[in-house]
């Protein structure tokens, strides 16, 4: 799994022009499932998004996590994050789960993300969604597993 966190001000995400997610400050969280995946290694990686500090503390360091900090979070589905782009100028997908192991496992990341943070929006997964954001900073980072 990828996770492609984004520190923001505010982020929603758009499915034919309805606005299905909305976040003031807090973080946009775009989720790739690679087809290695398994739910202990989304589970690890679910848990760690809350915990991992991109937030200003009093003296300016990244020392809070989304949830000291009181903010939102936005997760949204993007398969394109588990392409393959080693070699050539076109991404392969043989490295991502299949449709379905991808949106049982993406779920589960919401699942557990809500279980632990009640501020949590999400995109839907295999739509065609746009997103727009304010980045903070910009502070972006990706976590693996």
């Amino acid at each position: 799994m990828k996770a492609l966190i984004q520190r923001v001000k505010h982020a929603r995400v758009e499915v034919d022009e309805q606005t299905i997610g909305d976040i003031g400050p807090g973080m946009l969280v775009l989720v790739g499932i690679d087809a290695h995946d398994t739910d202990n290694s989304v589970d690890k990686l679910s848990d760690r998004l809350l915990k991992y500090r991109l937030f200003a503390d009093e003296d300016g360091r990244m020392n809070r996590n989304v949830v000291d900090a009181g903010g939102e979070v936005l997760l949204v589905s993007q398969f394109t994050l588990s392409a393959d782009t080693q070699k050539g100028l076109r991404p392969g997908f043989s490295t991502a789960a299949t449709p379905e192991e991808g949106q049982r496992l993406f779920e589960r990341v919401v699942e557990r993300v809500q279980s632990q943070h009640p501020r949590v929006a999400t995109g839907k997964f295999g739509a065609d969604m746009q997103v727009t954001l304010q980045n903070d900073g910009p502070v972006t980072f990706l976590l693996e597993n």
